[in-house]
């Protein structure tokens, strides 16, 4: 059947979560807003010649469901986190949203894209890509640029998540075996 991941999408209200989750499982754009409480989805695809098979959490954004966070975060193997470059408020919350998912993971790093959606609407930009690119180089965590309503990167998104917990997998899987190795070569006396 091949991997099976569980992403989460989240990040403030209003920034196109929803949006930008329908438009890749659907291929489907949704103008009007209703505030989600939480929808799962599931899709399976072929990534670099390997079926992957997803489940989606696509996440409230308002303040009144956050208490939910904390469970949705232990349970996500990567994590979309999406702004809308039209809202710097939305954007500020980013950094707030990455440190939850580290404290709770207890990492340093874990598999994430930071997205900002919107970029159709280039005269109300309100965010530059170069700060955050510049933002979050330091902790290797991958930015793209999206927009639902055109189908700008909306895929490219996903695909770039399953590469990126692949990788962690592998590393995870490489630290573990060389830790094996460590262990095996330590003497014991009696």
């Amino acid at each position: 059947m091949g991997e099976r991941m569980k992403f989460v999408v989240v990040g403030a209200g209003g920034v196109g979560k929803s949006a930008l989750t329908i438009r890749f499982l659907q291929d489907k754009f949704v103008s009007e807003y209703d505030p989600t409480i939480e929808d799962t989805y599931r899709k399976t695809l072929t990534i670099d010649k390997k079926s992957v098979y997803l489940d989606i959490l696509d996440t409230a954004g308002q303040e009144e469901y956050s208490s939910m966070r904390d469970t949705f975060y232990q349970n996500g193997d990567g994590f979309v986190i999406v702004y809308s470059l039209t809202s710097k408020e939305s954007y500020e919350k980013v950094e707030e949203i990455i440190d939850s998912i580290l404290r709770i993971k207890d990492a340093d790093k874990y598999p994430m894209i930071v997205v900002g959606n919107k970029c159709d609407l280039i005269g109300k930009r309100e965010i530059s890509r170069k700060k955050v690119e510049n933002d979050y180089k330091k902790n290797d965590i991958t930015v793209l640029e999206s927009s639902a309503k055109k189908n700008m990167n909306v895929h490219t998104i996903f695909e770039e998540l399953v590469r990126s917990v692949r990788k962690s997998i592998k590393l995870q899987s490489l630290e573990e075996q060389r830790q094996k190795k460590k262990k095996s070569k330590r003497c014991l006396i009696m």
